[in-house]
């Protein structure tokens, strides 16, 4: 393995892998690098006209209440018009991690990397002044029931909310220790009529995990030759669907890589952003530096498995933010109303 760089800020977090010389990368799909033809045969055949990803998932997992209409009310937290998230709140909020590195699924292989994922975003959201729990190896009835009492707590003191997987999946789905599941049986919990304390409050997932077995081989780009320089105080209603924000590591079809000493790349990333930038820069262009990191920087280290050798990622961001979210620092920001 290449000596890591001494002169990299501590809060870098070890954010390239791209020599030659590292062969730990790894994917977070069916279990291991050149798994690719177990993934297809085992995935369930489950049809949505609108795809698996998160709006997929929103459209077919969403039943109208039309035809049992009942009033929903929650308190107003930030003016009808404004610009920005409230950010003023006593509270920052619940940062709930599921940490999954060994599983009771034969076809998965243990996750090697992702404790050191683990630990680097539980420091950073720390620093974000979140209230992080790490669960570890949760089955699928625990996650759900930790969801759950999350969920039913009081969080009118509260800025937002954020939820990280680290898993391994498939389209569509994400492995528990023991089954897989989809992400709308997680975040539906969240939706403005189900927690009226959140409603109109940011709710961040953040998921890394494969979402199929499609490889990413990239397209050199080469310099060119030539170059040139080239009312608001009124009461509002809402969708309860809005203020989500939900970040995959990959596009749907494709592997997710982890480096097995380093963690993987889109949490690399993620957290050297969000320790550099995440109390200066808004949630969408940390966002963006972030898929700009993984797409740059990072470049798979398999050259014992040379179609796997290579290759490349690009993390997949799906937004029903309404306003601009930037985590504002606690101690330099008096508490508003809420």
């Amino acid at each position: 393995m290449a000596a890591p760089n001494n002169s990299e800020s501590a809060d870098q977090v070890g954010i390239r892998v791209e020599n030659s010389e590292n062969a730990n990368d790894n994917t977070d799909a069916l279990g291991s690098v050149g798994g690719a033809g177990s993934s297809s045969s085992s995935a369930p055949a489950h049809y949505n006209p609108y795809g698996s990803g998160a709006i997929g998932q929103l459209a077919n997992g969403y039943v109208s209440p039309s035809s049992s209409y009942r009033k929903n009310v929650a308190k107003m937290v930030t003016e009808r018009h404004a610009a920005e998230y409230n950010m003023r709140h006593k509270d920052r909020g619940m940062a709930l991690i599921f940490n999954h590195e060994h599983f009771d699924v034969p076809t998965l292989k243990s996750r090697a990397g992702t404790n050191v994922d683990c630990e680097n975003l539980t420091r950073v959201l720390k620093q974000l002044d979140f209230a992080v729990t790490v669960y570890k190896d949760y089955r699928f009835n625990d996650i759900r029931k930790a969801i759950e009492a999350a969920a039913s707590q009081n969080h009118s003191n509260s800025d937002c909310i954020l939820v990280a997987i680290l898993s391994h999946g498939e389209m569509g789905y994400i492995y528990a220790k023991d089954v897989q599941y989809k992400l709308e049986s997680i975040w539906s919990f969240f939706t403005a009529n189900h927690c009226p304390s959140l409603a109109g409050k940011p709710k961040l997932f953040f998921i890394q995990a494969c979402q199929g077995d499609r490889l990413d081989g990239g397209m050199t780009m080469q310099r060119s030759l030539t170059e040139t320089d080239g009312d608001s105080s009124m009461s509002y209603k809402i969708p309860v669907h809005a203020d989500f924000l939900i970040a995959y590591s990959t596009v749907p079809g494709f592997y997710s890589w982890r480096n097995t000493t380093r963690g993987s790349w889109f949490m690399q990333s993620l957290c050297a952003e969000l320790a550099a930038n995440g109390k200066r820069l808004d949630i969408l262009t940390l966002l963006t530096f972030v898929c700009q990191r993984v797409a740059v920087d990072f470049e798979s280290c398999t050259p014992d498995t040379p179609e796997m050798h290579q290759q490349k990622q690009i993390p997949c961001i799906t937004t029903m933010l309404t306003r601009i979210l930037r985590f504002s620092d606690k101690q330099m920001v008096p508490a508003g109303r809420v």
